[in-house]
């Protein structure tokens, strides 16, 4: 394809079904944005599953920690009246 052409097979294509950086949320059973979104996950709490879920194909235990970190930030900001 050439220029117009290309970009209109790419305006038609949805974005669920592309991914960009990776394959780690393309093979789940429904993208984690569209969970998020329909069950309004907070930021915080959605940077959590997004981290868990990819974990095994992305960045392993790295993820893992980081979800961790997010974890301790939402208990002192929910729990413990930290900022």
């Amino acid at each position: 394809m050439s220029g117009g052409m290309e970009d209109a097979a790419r305006e038609s294509r949805s974005a669920f079904t592309e991914q960009v950086g990776g394959e780690h949320y393309k093979n789940l059973a429904i993208q984690p944005a569209e969970f998020l979104r329909a069950n309004k996950v907070p930021h915080l709490e959605g940077e959590i599953i997004y981290r868990v879920l990819r974990h095994a194909q992305k960045n392993g235990r790295e993820d893992l920690e980081k979800a961790i970190h997010s974890l301790r930030l939402l208990i002192e900001m929910e729990y413990e009246g930290k900022p």
